[in-house]
């Protein structure tokens, strides 16, 4: 996937504070715009209509990722304060809800996986943003008041850690995340369970 470096200006204080980022954590999130790209949503960062203090360092989509924060620099994406670990000590990626929402998700699970790797974490080391500030986000792992897809992620980006590709390069088998949904669709008899990555 295409990684694109367009760092918001320095002087976008309310979403570019400039402080010195150490962190220790990832933490996803997903968008909440179900027709917006992750170029849209760098283009939101610097939009003058926009007056809310939340930014984010990397979002990613079906077909690239945005660098909009420096990755060694705070952004505002945790909601739980300017001393706040979520804030301070995380690094934040927004999943887009647009498109080829199983492509985003491969995507996203890859990118989580190799900033792990860079840094030489485990999956540990991933938070959501309600683990910060109990804000129902990422919402796309959440569906009637449970947590639907949030461990199916987290087993997609443990499977590309390990090395062994995501599942969903088996054409027999579903993406880690999408398993819940292709075993109900079993079951229901929308699919016979021969081809995982054909339309119904």
């Amino acid at each position: 996937m295409n990684y694109i470096i367009d760092h918001i200006p320095k002087n976008t204080k309310s979403r570019r504070p400039g402080y010195v980022l150490k962190p220790e954590y990832i933490t996803i999130h997903s968008t909440g715009n179900q027709r917006s790209t992750a170029r849209n949503e760098r283009a939101w960062l610097t939009n003058p209509s926009n007056q809310v203090t939340a930014s984010w360092h990397i979002c990613v989509d079906e077909k690239e990722v945005v660098e909009a924060v420096p990755l060694n620099e705070v952004a505002w994406h945790a909601g739980d304060g300017g001393n706040g670990p979520g804030n301070r000590k995380s690094i934040s990626i927004e999943i887009c809800e647009s498109g080829d929402r199983q492509k985003t998700l491969q995507n996203a699970a890859e990118l989580t996986a190799k900033l792990l790797k860079e840094r030489g974490w485990g999956i540990d080391r991933l938070k959501r943003h309600y683990d910060w500030s109990k804000k129902i986000c990422p919402r796309i792992f959440y569906d009637n008041g449970k947590w639907t897809g949030w461990e199916q992620f987290k087993e997609a980006v443990r499977k590309e850690l390990s090395g062994g590709g995501n599942v969903a390069d088996n054409k027999n088998q579903p993406s880690a995340y999408a398993k819940e949904a292709w075993d109900w669709a079993i079951k229901e008899g929308i699919t016979d369970g021969t081809n995982p990555q054909g339309a119904i």
